[in-house]
């Protein structure tokens, strides 16, 4: 039985790995979607079955329950949409899963915006659902406003000119205001979980985003450094 939609989607994040359960959360939350968070697999399937979700991202290498099995758990029952979110980007894993009911595959590392416009995808398709408008991909924090949409950036009211990478890796920490990105996490994130550079490449890019950014770029308050971890954007 088809239970009605509340007025914001519900989304079922079944993931493990918290640094993408921390963007997603705010991303879907900013976009319209309702999160509800489950890290393992047997967890999921007890979420499912004690409430009604309207998709289901679904990663593959779970404990205590494969992604595998949760979706063949959850297609025994229900035709929610199922989207899955893997680092496991071998062919067979996306045939396999599209055979046992899943609607669509998406490789990690992945664009949040690409991610998201599946899911409205598969949510037009369902005529219970109503599916939010599409968020102005607008971010502001302490002196930076980034427009994603018109690839545009602004310090403090001017105009700064940025390349692909930097506007990518400036976008990242941004949307994750206050939170910090592991090294490794970004460069996942920006130049793909097959990158094989030098990772001073990410040092080389940061020190050219604080040029940009702070007012003393060698004593940084926005992009600032995580000894031994990462990176943080601070408002």
């Amino acid at each position: 039985m088809i239970a009605p939609s509340s007025s914001r989607p519900r989304v079922l994040l079944v993931e493990d790995e918290e640094s993408f359960v921390d963007a997603l959360t705010i991303g879907l939350d900013r976009e319209g979607f309702d999160v509800v968070v489950a890290r393992d697999g047997q967890e999921a399937v007890a979420l499912f079955n004690s409430d009604v979700y309207d998709v289901i991202l679904l990663d593959l290498m779970l404990p205590k329950m494969s992604g595998l099995d949760v979706c063949r758990v959850i297609r025994a029952s229900s035709d929610v949409p199922i989207i899955v979110v893997s680092a496991k980007g071998e062919e067979v894993d996306a045939v396999v899963m599209l055979e046992i009911g899943a609607d669509d595959y998406v490789t990690k590392p992945y664009r949040l915006r690409e991610l998201i416009a599946r899911i409205r995808a598969v949510l037009r398709r369902r005529d219970h659902v109503a599916v939010p408008e599409a968020a102005e991909h607008v971010f502001e924090s302490g002196p930076v406003r980034l427009e994603v949409d018109t690839r545009r950036c602004y310090v403090g009211g001017a105009e700064i000119k940025l390349r692909k990478k930097e506007f990518a890796l400036l976008e990242l920490l941004l949307t994750n205001t206050g939170r910090v990105m592991t090294r490794d996490h970004l460069i996942d994130r920006v130049w793909g979980s097959d990158y094989v550079g030098d990772t001073k490449t990410l040092d080389v890019h940061i020190k050219r985003l604080r040029t940009l950014v702070e007012k003393k770029p060698k004593e940084p308050v926005h992009i600032t450094t995580v000894r031994g971890v990462g990176y943080r954007f601070d408002a």
